[in-house]
């Protein structure tokens, strides 16, 4: 579950520090006192996008940091695999976010956002304000129903994304691949001309980069030479030159030694240097040798330079990519010179590989289809909890036209909320408040099946009230039993549920606001229901309805805090 969240120059948000616990957190405040800033940021952690002008005013950086605990299996697997490890069962992501970049950290090593979302996917679930609008998209509802049956589905998905890409590799080199016979043998011409000039330039990789060095070399081979007899004087062994000085050293202190042994390291140090100079005579007299003829050594070199450049020119700027080219060139040749065994072949692939494509779509769809029925009369009573009284709740599967990495499946949810209507898609009947309710009903099911311990629903409330907005107060405190839920409300209903109660203001000195977040005690609870429920009046009356509200929330909870 989630821990803690630490937030630092957010928005209008300094710094606040949020410890939560397991069951139902709630955060309630103001309108425009910044609870969204909240979510806001834990998104932010998680890889969202963020504006440039996140960064409080005058801040250099802002920094989001999220503690998790897990036991997990799945999440301590993927750490393993990530090589990175994990103490006390604790994940800490955060974000620093800087004008020009981000810097992302997963256990204090540094990551990229894709492996942040990799992993957060295991502990989180966020439900912002505007997700519930992607109910009105089909291709939700088969990502809800492949969510639901996972464990039936198995590696099936990836097996069909496989498939699906060599199919479309293959179907457009089918595609592609039709040719009359005039220009077969244009293109056979053609190929035989390129590979037969490649081969010929008999290229070598690297050798383009030693014959660089080369002429690099010849083209300055007389400011070598000059350079170098001016090095050979300065060391040889004409009178003051360097030989010739440390030879009448070494002479100087062998006849020294005679008199006084200690002298002998002096005169081995003086011999090594008289071995090194004359070494070094030698190489220099050598090299200058091999110079003589440079000349011929140029031309030879510029020759097969510009051969070489000239293949680069035409066939690829590095001699490695002329050499994938030429393998390329002779298979194409190949295929073209026995070019009906190559349509056979391919013909033969093409159709083997549609059949595996629809084998697997179809295992897909029946897999769907069976766990569709068993989700939507789970979505279905979800749904009657959630004072969708006569709702009547199915999936309707039709097969594409066409094959996708999903399969073949065109599938959508459809409703009937009122006696006598017929089902029909969310779209054309669900309104803004009722599809956020399908959306908490769909959550609530799956929450059943899934691992992931915390899950976020950010104003879960809209465009409901009353006896509506009981029924989902006890929904969420029902989820609240095996999870850990932090919920941003403006009901009462709802925050009268909470196991731990935060509230969010705003605060200003007259010159700088900020928001901060803080735990309220029994007695500003009681207080923070009332304003909810009485807004600028606040009476007795109100309290007392208030506290019967939280007294009668507290009976009605299935476990204890």
């Amino acid at each position: 579950m989630l821990i803690s969240l630490h937030v630092k120059n957010f928005a209008i948000i300094n710094e606040v520090e949020v410890y939560f616990k397991n069951h139902l957190n709630i955060l309630t405040g103001e309108t425009g006192a910044g609870k969204s800033i909240i979510i806001d940021s834990i998104n932010c952690a998680l890889g969202a996008k963020v504006s440039k002008g996140i960064l409080r005013t005058g801040a250099d950086y802002a920094l989001v940091e999220l503690v998790f605990e897990t036991k997990d299996q799945a999440v301590h697997e993927i750490m393993n695999k990530l090589d990175i490890p994990i103490d006390d069962n604790q994940i800490i992501i955060s974000r620093k976010i800087m004008p020009s970049r981000s810097i992302y950290k997963l256990n204090s090593e540094n990551v990229t956002q894709s492996i942040i979302s990799e992993v957060a996917e295991l502990l989180i679930d966020i439900h912002g304000q505007h997700e519930h609008q992607s109910l009105l998209r089909k291709a939700k509802h088969l990502e809800i129903v492949d969510r639901f049956a996972k464990d039936e589905i198995g590696d099936l998905k990836q097996e069909l994304y496989e498939s699906y890409k060599a199919y479309t590799a293959l179907k457009q080199e089918f595609d592609n691949a039709g040719v009359d016979e005039e220009k077969r043998l244009r293109e056979i011409s053609f190929l035989e001309y390129e590979v037969n000039e490649i081969k010929s330039a008999a290229l070598v990789a690297g050798e383009d980069e030693e014959l660089s060095a080369l002429y690099k070399k010849y083209t300055n081979a007389h400011t070598i030479s000059e350079g170098l007899q001016t090095v050979y004087g300065l060391t040889g062994y004409e009178i003051n030159e360097a030989g010739d000085s440390i030879g009448r050293a070494v002479r100087q202190l062998t006849k020294l030694v005679e008199y006084d042994e200690e002298l002998g390291e002096l005169l081995a140090q003086a011999t090594d240097v008289e071995d090194l100079l004359n070494g070094l005579n030698k190489d220099l007299s050598g090299y200058l040798s091999g110079m003589d003829n440079y000349e011929e050594e140029l031309n030879e070199v510029t020759k097969r330079l510009d051969l070489i450049n000239h293949i680069k020119q035409k066939y690829g700027s590095q001699i490695e990519q002329i050499q994938s080219y030429l393998i390329e060139c002779e298979k194409k040749l190949e295929r073209y010179k026995d070019y009906d065994a190559y349509m056979d072949k391919l013909r033969n692939s093409l159709k083997t590989e549609e059949s595996r494509l629809k084998e697997l779509s179809g295992k897909l769809s029946d897999i769907r289809k069976q766990k569709a029925k068993e989700l939507t009369v789970k979505i279905k009573e979800a749904l009657v909890a959630l004072n969708f009284l006569d709702v009547k709740f199915d999936m309707i599967f039709n097969k594409s036209n066409t094959y996708s990495s999903n399969g073949y499946d065109d599938a959508e949810f459809i409703i009937s909320t009122n006696p006598g209507e017929e089902l029909k898609s969310l779209s054309n009947v669900a309104s803004g408040g009722e599809l956020s309710r399908i959306m908490l009903g769909i959550k609530s099911v799956l929450a059943e099946k899934d691992d992931i311990e915390t899950l976020i629903f950010d104003e879960i409330d809209t465009g409901i009230s009353g006896r509506t907005a009981q029924k989902v107060s006890e929904q969420l405190s029902e989820i609240a039993k095996h999870h850990q839920i932090i919920c941003i409300t403006h009901l009462a209903q709802i925050a009268a549920m909470a196991d731990q109660h935060f509230i969010i203001e705003k605060q200003t000195d007259g010159k700088t606001t900020e928001t901060i977040i803080k735990e309220i005690n029994d007695d500003e609870i009681i207080n923070e229901l009332a304003r909810i429920l009485g807004g600028a009046a606040i009476t007795e009356r109100v309290i007392e309805n208030a506290k019967e509200m939280k007294e009668l929330a507290n009976s009605s909870k299935k476990y204890k805090i």
